[in-house]
């Protein structure tokens, strides 16, 4: 089980790439950024970054509009 944006998910041995595929964030992933336990991971390490068990993920999407 990890932490996404303080929701409990059941997910395991997942890279961040698969985690914001399954969360449905837009394909591409521009103006996300992503961190696993307070850390940043950049976009080129999403593919070969895992999720721990019991990991804190924050997903943050930019939005556009005034």
């Amino acid at each position: 089980m990890i932490r996404v944006n303080g929701s409990e998910r059941e997910v395991s041995g997942v890279t961040v790439a698969a985690l914001v595929a399954e969360l449905g964030v837009p394909a591409g992933g521009r103006g996300v950024a992503v961190a696993v336990d307070g850390e940043v991971v950049p976009r080129g390490a999403w593919e070969a970054t895992a999720v721990p068990e019991g990991a804190a993920v924050e997903i943050v999407t930019a939005v556009q509009g005034g």
